[in-house]
């Protein structure tokens, strides 16, 4: 009897113990237990206050259904860490409304942005990727009116070929470099850089189009896609994939040659590899081929002395979060960097 008391409450400790060591794995050892938001937070920011890693944000995220839209975070809203059935959970308690219904136009207004929209924001629409029957079937400018060389705002361009009126607006691309798979050297879309908008006037080939705005000076070659209705969001949940994903950077928008922290890079993985917005994906620096200047090696056929070549290891170099997928490429923001990183590092679960 005595004994197999002992057991039950061994096998009891053993039980309260699991859901401890659990919260120990999930939580920041200084985590609080309460956080009101403030504007200029992100949920990245505010996830990273009570997780070690912040894109375990689902694990931790209690939904309460009496809550309107309760997956969106407010300045004002209140998160309180509590325990359901021993596991740690926060739950939203939603702050005094800011805007009256009529002026909040949709749910998303004034809503925490997952990760900063200043950084992301030029990159949330444009540029666009392409693959290559996309650009090939593409319409695209032959000429404009009135002898101009580039095109404007306010000026008429010819195009072919335009058949149908089914479609009367139109955006001006212009095809750029070639994504290519890093390790295959498999083209995987094509980057097309905005260049205006566009409105039917006439179909045929060449169709006549009327040029209404433009960011850049159109030219001859530049290509027309169906303007599409900005359906992007910068509100999304941070997560691991779902599958394990090995890829690399392949190119960065801003510029730079190193890459830090709130960069925008261009990954050879897209939504047929598994990602989507929000996913979180590791960076490793790419470990370098290097020369053993010590090792002497004699080769079999010519009998003279050689050196080895190494590649020295992987090293973690920070973290980024995908905010917009095409097919076969990503879009993703550098959120934490450790080192430098650079086009060709290599992208893998966290």
């Amino acid at each position: 009897m005595f004994k197999a008391c002992k057991s039950l409450i061994l096998l009891m400790s053993c039980a309260l113990l699991v859901p401890l060591a659990l919260a120990e794995d999930l939580l920041r050892a200084d985590h609080p237990d309460r956080y009101t938001v403030v504007r200029g937070d992100t949920l990245w920011d505010i996830s990273g206050r009570f997780l070690r890693s912040p894109w375990r944000w689902p694990e931790i995220w209690h939904v309460n259904p009496q809550i309107a839209n309760p997956h969106l975070i407010y300045p004002g809203d209140e998160l309180e860490l509590v325990y359901i059935d021993g596991e740690p959970r926060l739950q939203l308690r939603r702050g005094p409304l800011k805007l009256s219904p009529t002026v909040r136009s949709s749910p998303w207004d004034g809503a925490i942005p997952t990760i900063p929209v200043d950084a992301i924001g030029p990159f949330l629409t444009r540029p666009y990727v392409l693959d290559e029957v996309q650009l090939d079937n593409a319409p695209y400018i032959v000429d404009f009116s009135d002898e101009h060389i580039l095109g404007g705002a306010g000026w008429k361009a010819y195009v072919r070929a335009i058949t149908s009126s089914d479609i009367l607006k139109y955006e001006i691309v212009r095809p750029g470099d070639a994504y290519r798979d890093a390790d295959t050297d498999e083209i995987l879309g094509y980057e097309a850089t905005y260049v205006g908008t566009t409105e039917l006037q006439r179909t045929g080939d060449p169709a006549t189009v009327f040029i209404n705005s433009t960011e850049l000076e159109s030219v001859i070659g530049d290509r027309l896609i169906p303007a599409g209705e900005d359906k992007a969001t910068a509100h999304f949940t941070p997560h691991a994939p779902a599958e394990p994903v090995e890829g690399s950077i392949i190119s960065v928008l801003n510029g730079v040659s190193q890459i830090g922290q709130f960069n925008v890079v261009v990954l050879d993985r897209g939504a047929v590899d598994g990602l989507d917005p929000g996913t979180v994906l590791r960076v490793d620096q790419r470990g370098e081929t290097i020369r053993d200047l010590v090792s002497r090696r004699r080769d079999i056929v010519t009998f003279s002395q050689r050196r080895d070549f190494v590649t020295l290891p992987d090293e973690e170099a920070g973290l980024l979060m995908v905010f917009r997928t095409f097919e076969r490429v990503s879009f993703g923001l550098i959120m934490h960097a450790i080192r430098p990183i650079h086009v060709d590092d290599k992208v893998r679960n966290p």
